[in-house]
């Protein structure tokens, strides 16, 4: 029999946010271009906005020889 595919551990919006005290901190930035409430999802080397599909792409660092 088919050994059954190991569960990922469940993402929610929880992980977007961080509580202090009484207030709530964004941890993502928002999206320039489709505004207040779309978040920029970060990658390894970029955010993107998936909802406009504006990207940012993270600074490489060149002095490296």
């Amino acid at each position: 029999m088919a050994e059954e595919p190991q569960k990922k551990a469940a993402k929610g919006i929880w992980q977007l946010y961080d509580v202090k005290g009484d207030t709530l901190t964004r941890k993502n930035t928002f999206s320039p271009k489709a505004g207040k409430g779309y978040f920029m999802a970060k990658h390894k080397d970029r955010a993107t906005c998936g909802h406009s599909g504006y990207t940012e792409f993270a600074s490489a660092d060149k002095s490296k020889t």
